[in-house]
């Protein structure tokens, strides 16, 4: 008697293992696919974030050392900012961030293009955030660079 009992109760329990296993079919694919597009989303977003913060940075070294540069080779002061403005829209370009997100500020140790005086070029970007209009988010990131060159003394 107890094995037919035995019998019945694994029978039982073998009904109720293929009902559950026949109701969570397909179930696993959709969890999946959930899971992944919501860890996937967030990911991929901060390595474009991380991205275009990169390239801002890159920008904003490369045009304030060559903005410094151009700066003390030119011959006169309004030849030299005029330079500067190029080299800066030239580096920021490259990296295809628009100038109208950059400040360059110039400054001199004594007078500008004076033999032994050195010319400072500071460059500051406002990154924006990808994939969001522009303004929303603006400010939260920023990149800097400063360079200073030395005006040959000898020409």
């Amino acid at each position: 008697m107890p094995e037919k009992q035995l019998a019945r109760a694994l029978h039982a329990w073998k009904q109720r293992w293929y009902r559950l296993r026949a109701a969570e079919e397909g179930s696993a694919m959709i969890e999946f696919v959930f899971l992944a597009v919501g860890l996937m989303v967030p990911i991929v977003y901060l390595i474009l974030s991380v991205a275009q913060l990169q390239a801002s940075s890159l920008a904003a070294i490369g045009a304030a050392d060559h903005a410094a540069k151009v700066f003390v080779g030119a011959e006169s002061e309004s030849e030299a900012r005029s330079r500067a403005a190029s080299a800066v829209s030239t580096a920021l370009n490259n990296m295809g961030i628009p100038a109208g997100a950059a400040n360059t500020t110039i400054t001199c140790s004594d007078a500008c293009l004076e033999p032994g005086s050195t010319v400072t070029v500071s460059v500051h970007i406002n990154v924006p955030l990808p994939l969001l209009p522009e303004g929303v988010g603006s400010g939260l990131m920023t990149t800097s660079s400063t360079s200073t060159h030395r005006v040959d003394r000898f020409g």
